[in-house]
């Protein structure tokens, strides 16, 4: 019987987390987005305490109403119940989630791209990543390997309209 190789069962792993980061389906293709109080089932009818992360801005973002969750990778791989060792793979990674939503409609922002950059409590690294449309939300994983104060700022168009949001994070 052959076995599994280390790296497709981290490329599994990792698919299948970006799989659960993503609103459903359903919600994906209705025409105009969803509501921002529901993200197509991503944080329950409740709003944003079903524990898919950590809520670490709320605000304008430009012309949207924005909101900025951080999601830990290996607590996530964990609760979906896969193996502690592989879970510990995804130590210091996080997955950064912006939702944007048109403030006059409550829907979810179309078209939207954008770039975020990342300086770590070091001071003297950043990084810059391109945020990725998921559904109903733009995001992009980032590596937060030492605890310290994280400083992010995002860039935002689409079309005509363009915003910028700065926000920190903790890691504790």
């Amino acid at each position: 019987m052959r076995t599994i190789s280390g790296a497709v069962r981290t490329a599994v792993c990792g698919a299948a987390l970006m799989l659960m980061a993503l609103p459903g389906v359903s919600a994906a293709a209705e025409p105009g987005g969803t509501p921002h109080g529901d993200h197509g089932g991503m944080h329950g009818k409740a709003g944003h305490d079903m524990g898919k992360g950590e809520k670490i801005f709320s605000g304008k973002v430009g012309p949207w109403t924005g909101e900025a969750r951080l999601i830990d990778k290996k607590v996530q791989m964990e609760q979906s119940g896969v193996s502690a060792k592989v879970a510990a793979r995804f130590a210091g990674e996080r997955h950064l989630m912006l939702f944007l939503t048109d403030p006059a409609t409550g829907k979810t922002a179309a078209g939207v791209a954008g770039k975020v950059v990342i300086t770590g409590p070091d001071q003297a690294s950043s990084s810059k990543a391109t945020l990725i449309v998921m559904g109903g939300h733009i995001g992009v994983d980032v590596g937060m390997p030492i605890p310290g104060e994280y400083m992010f700022r995002a860039e935002i168009e689409s079309g005509d309209k363009k915003g910028s949001a700065s926000f920190s994070y903790t890691l504790k």
